[in-house]
């Protein structure tokens, strides 16, 4: 069985709903996820748009979320969760605004695509001190036993 990522706000390559960026509230979406591996020790989530600052003429890829050291028993995120909220064990990392926690999208132009990837590992990864996406990344090489992958899209004024 493969791991699933899903979200009850948007399908897989459908537009996430304004709710969920800078035109509306900019609250996480829920997500839910099945087929986590038996040996998963722990998950980890990452958001990103590779698409930053125009898809015409992509330039870098602009992190929105960081999540790791997330219980292999879990099974999903409530809609707008606060740190409080995470599962228990569950560490936040830095997004591109230089903070912990969800940014949702706001693109200044074209229709973006934003990547949910949800990465089982073998192991639950020491304390890295609020780590942006490439430490994250460097800190699970070697230890990812299965990732799932949900893409959303957004343009502003739809």
């Amino acid at each position: 069985m493969s791991m699933v990522l899903t979200s009850p706000a948007f399908a897989a390559h459908a537009a996430i709903p304004a709710r969920h960026t800078c035109d509306g509230v900019d609250v996480s979406p829920p997500l839910r996820w099945s087929g986590v591996p038996a040996a998963t020790r722990s998950l980890a989530l990452v958001v990103d748009d590779p698409d930053a600052p125009d898809p015409a003429a992509p330039q870098r890829t602009w992190v929105h979320w960081v999540l790791y050291d997330l219980p292999p028993t879990s099974a999903g995120l409530a809609e707008g969760v606060a740190a409080a909220q995470l599962p228990p064990g569950t560490r936040q990392g830095s997004n591109d605004w230089h903070r912990s926690g969800y940014g949702g999208p706001c693109p200044p132009i074209g229709r973006h695509r934003y990547f949910f990837r949800l990465y089982a590992l073998d192991s639950v990864l020491p304390d890295l001190r609020q780590p942006d996406k490439a430490r994250l990344l460097a800190a699970m090489e070697g230890h990812v036993l299965a990732h799932a992958e949900l893409v959303g899209t957004y343009q502003r004024g739809d």
